[in-house]
């Protein structure tokens, strides 16, 4: 196959940063931009590209061998499955829908038409996440028994000003930040099977949480704690830690993940090693050896886009599925609904 053209549908934010990786690519070409906005002509003009409002357009006047859908959640699934109509390969940004219910008929979909999709869960093509899943792999730790995570930040006054929305229902942490963080822990310990949480909104008194801590069980029996906060003046999230996004200050004494076994734990992203020289060594009473596994950071968004355009080119299967993606939302929604009931909940899977 000759390059792969792309279009990018969605020229905000996150459109505009997907579009300047294309261009920068020499395994991708960039066709076309999709976007109804008025302030899309300039950047198309800018990308020296065509532009058209909707997809339906872009189907008919181009040919296109993928799409990237940087579009609001709210239209996630209606382009996606507009994309398998035409038989165009599409990485949808995250979340994969704005509802589960949704997520569940693109699933559906998909699955029937044998559909490429890849979606954008970035942080899965992190080396510090591959890098650590490696470590867990080789059994470096022993039995995974443990994990505690936080996502704690501060969201300045003007991010809620801006977008008014993010002050009620819908608009909080929970339902933005942490399914980024779930799709971390499913791909470090496994799938989340059931889930106990507590909310509040004491400190911003939104209609929304700005806090909540949360209870995991995985799978193969470990159990994890997350604390999430969107006004705690503090650098222990993804962002302000991995050092993969300049856009945030970092901090390289700084983890958001201690991932615990029975023979030793890891800090991520730090990732620095804790482990006993020996079975018979295993005792709080006795010293661990210190170690740091190497690891090499990049940028996870271009790494995607490579890996885009090999599936794109049946060169490999999506890192992240549809599958995954609705998974993601399931463990969110049954968070949601453990703070409404204050009960334990079974988090649903296929």
């Amino acid at each position: 196959m000759t390059t792969p053209r792309l279009a990018v549908a969605g020229a905000g934010l996150i459109g505009r940063r997907h579009i300047e990786l294309v261009q920068a690519s020499d395994a991708v070409h960039l066709q076309a931009i999709v976007d109804p906005s008025p302030d899309a002509r300039a950047v198309a003009d800018a990308a020296g590209v065509a532009l058209y409002p909707d997809l339906a357009q872009l189907f008919t006047a181009e040919a296109v061998d993928g799409v990237i859908l940087a579009t609001p959640n709210a239209l996630h699934v209606e382009q996606a499955l507009q994309c398998i109509e035409h038989g165009v390969v599409a990485l949808i940004e995250k979340p994969v829908a704005h509802t589960l219910e949704a997520g569940e008929r693109l699933l559906q979909a998909a699955t029937a038409a044998q559909a490429r999709l890849l979606v954008g869960h970035h942080r899965a093509h992190s080396p510090i996440l591959a890098r650590a899943r490696e470590v867990i792999a080789q059994g470096t730790l022993g039995r995974i028994v443990a994990v505690s995570g936080s996502a704690t930040f501060y969201k300045p006054t003007d991010y809620f000003e801006s977008a008014p929305w993010r002050r009620q229902p819908g608009g909080g942490p929970i339902l933005i930040n942490l399914i980024h963080e779930i799709g971390n822990l499913r791909a470090l310990c496994g799938e989340i099977t059931a889930v106990q949480a507590m909310a509040s909104n004491a400190t911003r008194g939104f209609a929304v949480e700005d806090t909540a801590a949360i209870l995991l069980r995985f799978a193969g029996g470990a159990l994890g704690t997350f604390v999430l906060s969107d006004t705690a003046a503090s650098a222990r999230s993804w962002e302000q830690t991995s050092q993969e996004n300049a856009s945030y200050p970092s901090y390289a004494d700084e983890d958001c993940y201690v991932i615990a076994g029975t023979h030793g734990s890891l800090a991520v992203p730090t990732m620095r090693l804790k482990t006993y020289a020996s079975d018979d060594a295993r005792s709080w009473f006795k010293p661990f050896q210190l170690g740091q596994a190497s690891v090499e950071r990049a940028d996870p968004l271009a790494l995607q886009l490579a890996h885009f355009a090999d599936v794109i080119q049946g060169r490999a299967q999506p890192l992240v599925s549809v599958r995954d993606g609705v998974q993601n939302l399931r463990v969110v929604e049954a968070i949601a609904t453990a703070i409404q009931t204050q009960a334990q909940v079974a988090v649903a899977t296929d």
